[in-house]
Parts: C-alpha cells; sequence; structure tokens
C-alpha cells in the first residue's frame, strides 16, 4: 500500500524508474519525463526514439520464445534465435513490398506464430499493427479495417474450430475486393512449421497481389534494421467493441506499451525468464498483445489456438500439464464451465509449475475464487484483472505479495491514480462509485484515428468528469485497498433512481445449478428503468413458475429487493462479443425499440433475433 501510494503521489519518479528498471532499448535520450498535466494530451519522455520490436526482440539465443498449440495441427517451437531471423525476413519481405513507418499492416488471423512474427517485422519497420480474427463476420473486418486503411493485410489460409475445418478463402477475397488501400496480401499457410516447407497448399491465390508466407520469407536476410521512433509514435491500432455502432480505432503508443507491460508483468504477475505464459485469447482481442509483450521479459509465450474445450473440458489443462504452464491466463465464464462439467484439475493434472492463474473479461465470483482454491491449488495466486482495449493493459490487477480476498481484485495498479468517485466527484472509500483515474499514464490512448479535434476521444472518457478519466465500470475500493468490480456504468441498471451494476446479479444468478449463463438490461418503463433478466438453462429445462421465484428469492435475499427484476425470461443463448464479453447495450437498444447498428462484432450475431422491445404489464 505504501509503495502505491508513493506511485500515485510522484508520478514523473515512477515511471523515470520503471523506465530504467525495464533497460529499455532507446537511442535518443529524453530530455523531460512529463510535458502538459491533462491525460489526454500530454507527452510522455519527449525527445526519445526507440523502436517497440527492438525491445520484445533483445534476446536472440536458445531459449523458447514461442510454442504454438493448434486444434489439429502438430506442435510448433520457435527459439529467440529463429524468432529473430524470422522477424528479419519478414520486415525484409514488407519492406520489399513497399511498407514503411506509418503504413498499416493488417492481420485477419487465429492465434498463430505468424500473427507474433508479422506484427514484430511491421513494427521494426515503423509500421503500426492492427489485428482481428476470423471468426469476425466481414462487416466486422470492413467496418474496422476500412477506417484504418491498411496498405499490407495478412490472412490465415484456414483453421479448425471444434474440429471443423473452416476454409477462410471467401472471406479474404470478400475483405480485399471492399478495401481498394490494401496493396499486398500474404495468406498464412494452414500449416508451416518453420523448418520444413514441404506440403503446403496453394489454393487461394487470386492474383499477382497475393503471396504465401513461406514465400515472403525466401530472402537472405538475417540482420533487423530497426526504424527509431518518437516515444509516442503508434504501434497498434485497437477497436472499441462496435455493438452499438461503427467501432472506434484506439491508437496506442510504443513506449507507453511497452513500460505499462513491463510494470505489469514484472511487478504484478511476477514473470521471470523462466516462466511458460499463456492466455486463451484471440488476436482480436487486447490480451493477445498484453501477452505478446512477455517477449520482452525473455518468457516463453505459449500460443493456444482453437476450441478450448475441445474434444472435451481436458484440453486446456493436458496443455498447461505437456508444457509445464507456470501463469495461465483464462475467463469467469470458462472457470465456470471446468466447475459446471465436473473436472478436478488439482486430481487429474500434474500442475505443479502452475503458480498463477489470471482473469479478465468479467469479474470473478466468489464461487470462482472457491472453486479455484479447492479444486485447483491451495497455494495458487489467483489474480483477477480489469482495465480494457481503451488503456491496452490494467487499471486494478494482482500482486504476488498480498494476500487475496475472495471477490476482489488484489489491487490498483502502480502508477495509476485509480479512485472510486460518486456522482458529485468526491473520491469515496467502501462505497460504489465511478472508475477514474485522475493523474496521467503513459499507456493512454494517443489519439483515435481519423478523429478531427480530438472530439470523439475527449467525449468518450473526459465530459462526465472534465478532465479526467472515466473509464465506465462501478468499483468499490476496499478498506484494504482491494477492488471489487461491479459491471460497466454504461450498461448500468438505474431502478428507481438506484444504481445497480450489472455484475452483482450476475454473481448470484450464475451460481445456482440450474443456470448455464444469463444476461441482464435495463428497460424503460414508465418513467424509470426495469430490470429484464434473461437466462439459459442447463440440460434442456425449462424455465416454470418454480424455478422463476427462486431465482428472484435468491437475488433479493443475497443482493437486494432492488435487484430483482421484473421479468425473467429464457433464451437458447447469450449474445457475445469476439472476446467473449456479454452484449448488454445491444440488447437494451433492442429492448427499447432502437436500432441496433453493428451485429458483426458478436460471435453469435443471430441471437439477437431472440429479443424484441417488451410492452405488456
Amino acid at each position: 500500500m505504501e509503495l502505491y501510494k508513493w506511485s500515485v503521489s510522484n508520478i514523473e519518479k515512477f515511471w523515470e524508474t520503471i523506465w530504467k528498471h525495464s533497460s529499455i532499448i532507446h537511442r535518443s535520450k529524453f530530455h523531460s519525463i512529463l510535458e502538459g498535466k491533462e491525460i489526454w494530451n500530454c507527452r510522455w519522455f519527449p525527445g526519445a526514439e526507440l523502436n517497440f520490436a527492438e525491445n520484445l526482440l533483445r534476446f536472440n539465443d536458445d531459449h523458447i520464445a514461442i510454442i504454438s498449440e493448434r486444434e489439429n495441427y502438430p506442435k510448433v517451437t520457435i527459439t529467440y534465435k529463429e524468432l529473430n531471423s524470422l522477424v528479419a525476413k519478414t520486415a525484409n519481405g514488407l519492406k520489399s513490398h513497399g511498407v514503411k513507418k506509418g503504413d498499416r499492416v493488417a492481420a485477419f488471423t487465429s492465434n498463430v506464430p505468424e500473427a507474433v512474427i508479422g506484427m514484430l517485422a511491421a513494427t521494426s519497420l515503423g509500421a503500426i499493427w492492427s489485428s482481428t480474427s476470423p471468426d469476425f463476420g466481414i462487416q466486422g473486418v470492413l467496418d474496422r479495417f476500412s477506417q484504418i486503411e491498411p496498405k499490407v493485410l495478412f490472412a490465415i489460409e484456414s483453421y479448425f474450430y471444434s474440429g471443423k475445418h473452416i476454409d477462410c478463402s471467401d472471406k479474404i477475397n470478400s475483405i480485399v475486393d471492399r478495401i481498394p488501400s490494401i496493396e499486398k496480401v500474404i495468406i498464412i499457410n494452414e500449416y508451416f512449421n518453420f523448418n520444413n516447407e514441404s506440403g503446403l497448399s496453394n489454393t487461394i491465390i487470386k492474383s499477382d497481389n497475393f503471396i504465401y508466407f513461406n514465400e515472403l520469407i525466401t530472402n537472405n536476410s538475417n540482420r533487423i534494421e530497426f526504424k527509431y521512433c518518437d516515444f509516442d509514435h503508434p504501434v497498434y491500432i485497437m477497436y472499441s467493441s462496435g455493438t452499438t455502432g461503427k467501432p472506434k480505432c484506439i491508437v496506442h503508443g510504443a513506449g507507453g506499451t511497452l513500460l505499462q507491460h513491463y510494470k505489469e508483468h514484472v511487478l504484478h504477475t511476477d514473470l521471470k525468464r523462466e516462466d511458460v505464459i499463456t492466455y486463451f485469447t484471440t488476436c482480436g482481442w487486447m490480451m493477445w498483445n498484453w501477452l505478446v509483450s512477455s517477449l520482452q521479459v525473455g518468457a516463453t509465450v505459449l500460443l493456444v489456438d482453437g476450441n478450448p474445450v475441445y474434444p472435451n473440458e481436458r484440453r486446456l489443462w493436458n496443455i498447461l500439464e505437456k508444457e509445464s504452464v507456470t501463469i495461465f491466463g483464462t475467463s469467469p465464464k470458462y472457470l465456470t464451465l471446468i466447475e459446471k462439467s465436473g473436472l478436478v484439475p488439482k486430481m487429474d493434472f500434474n500442475i505443479n509449475c502452475l503458480r498463477t492463474i489470471l482473469s479478465t473479461g468479467s469479474p470473478l465470483s466468489d464461487a470462482n475464487f472457491n472453486w479455484v482454491y479447492k479444486n485447483v491449488k491451495e497455494d495458487i495466486l489467483l489474480s483477477s484483472i480489469s482495465g480494457g482495449t481503451d488503456i491496452l493493459s490494467c487499471f486494478i490487477l494482482g500482486c504476488p505479495i498480498l494476500p487475496v480476498y475472495s471477490g476482489e481484485i488484489q489491487c490498483r495498479g502502480l502508477g495509476m491514480k485509480v479512485e472510486s468517485w460518486d456522482e458529485t466527484g468526491n473520491s469515496v472509500i467502501d462505497e460504489k462509485g465511478e472508475l477514474v483515474c485522475t493523474v496521467p499514464f503513459p499507456s493512454r490512448p494517443i489519439y483515435f484515428w481519423n478523429d478531427e479535434d480530438n472530439e470523439k476521444y475527449k467525449s468518450a472518457y473526459f465530459d462526465y468528469y472534465p478532465g479526467v478519466w472515466r473509464h465506465g465500470d462501478f468499483i468499490r475500493i476496499t478498506e484494504n485497498g482491494g477492488v471489487v468490480v461491479y459491471g460497466r456504468s454504461d450498461a448500468t441498471l438505474n431502478p428507481g433512481g438506484v444504481r445497480i451494476g450489472t455484475a452483482e446479479i450476475y454473481r448470484i444468478v450464475e451460481s445456482m445449478e440450474e443456470i448455464a449463463d444469463s444476461l441482464v438490461v435495463g428497460q424503460n418503463w414508465k418513467n424509470d428503468v426495469r430490470i429484464i433478466l434473461y437466462v439459459v438453462l442447463k440440460n434442456e429445462m425449462r424455465l416454470d413458475e418454480n424455478l422463476t421465484r427462486r431465482i428472484k428469492d435468491q437475488i433479493k435475499i443475497n443482493a437486494s429487493p432492488r435487484h430483482v427484476p421484473s421479468n425473467i425470461i429464457q433464451i437458447q443463448e447469450v449474445p457475445h462479443t469476439i472476446s467473449g464479453k456479454k452484449v448488454e447495450l445491444a440488447v437494451t437498444k433492442i429492448l427499447n425499440g432502437e436500432k441496433v447498428d453493428n451485429k458483426d462484432a458478436l460471435t453469435n450475431p443471430l441471437s439477437l433475433d431472440q429479443f424484441k422491445p417488451i410492452v405488456e404489464e
């Protein structure tokens, strides 16, 4: 707690200390640490020049850098020496096709080594990387990539999911036909082991603008010529969810990403060179970017692709055992699924190496905490983390030397002056309020793409409390410094003027044996808001009066009468974004008779067809 207080009271000194501790590779020395006091337009380490990829490729030896475990494909391992060589060849190939500083290089790919190699090659040239996963619909990809006008597109030829072979040819051709800025398409081969190039298909080639990845790297380059750029030079373009409109293009800088990720990996996660770290993610979720930054520490990064529970719930745990994973990143949804499957990892697998479980995407429930410590390991660090695409990092996360309290995130991030504010802008402790950050931090977005005068940027975070970052989450900071997250404040339920976070209801409902999943939203009703709860039931059960009454009783007893929904409705599936988040805002729009502009950001867009305005009493 004392270190945290010092870090947020001495912002410039703290981040200078992280700069030194990380041994960040740079060329020109910064002439000051921070210029300006406004979060949205301040400048960090002005004068410094660096290259993002160089810092992730600082190791060049026989230590394993990447392990790839794909569904229905052989395992692939790449050493740091091999990774450096592959990035050199890829960068040289990109350069030969005209890629230069400031160009956008996009990727439509599953979680494979070529994605990491492509990102490092592009950023070594000073280009800007942006990726999405192939389970996005065509319109979802167009809504994102057409805004940033990429020069080059990496695209996965095909992949497996749940045992099904999915050919991406039609999607790729449609994307390329409709984004005229794309000059070159690099097809990521269905399977390429980086040593034996035999057995590669060439079925998708459409024109001279298409080239296979194995052809791109057929050059003799073994040296990477890193392009040095300003501390805030753009490195990644990320996207808002896009469930209620066209996604906003959030641009992140190289230096801030490096420093923030280093701090979170080394200080908050205790990541070391000998560790094997994985996070189950796609290339369309910010946790992919966060995971890949582990290369900066020299750790081994495990990429897992495919369905985590195919052919059964044992798949991920088999991989954790086989690869001696020490840090495993997942989500509450996955932990709940494993709990309900009856699997007991500590009995069924040798996971002695595993010391940390990270979880994000939604708040961990008490049931999640209890299950992990009972069924996985008694001495494991269960580290719930929360931040997001907006900052490409965390506001609140774990700490290896602090106690774990069920239902709480352990602490606020060092150097991140996070507070809980009430509606009048007063900081409160042990009361629910808005998550705000009151002082500058280097991983803030540097701007939104095509956002003239920064109007969208300022409106997204700084309008509610002028000049103060409002993140859009309800939190409570406890007396011991932990944080409880109650859910999104922009999907807030506000019946009778009482603000209720959706996570408060999810915790209760999803702990019931009958409930497989749930969604809670607010509907405008008679000059107020009423709560509507949708439930997915297990084992072909039907929602009857008895179960409805028991759900309401559980909510009333464990939360309050204000939390009890007006209606409980059974549905077949809950709509989720590609990154696994429940889609509350889009369903809220439907209930209130408004149009949902973009369904392609969902993993299951047809699921929205289940919802319609409720007009009866």
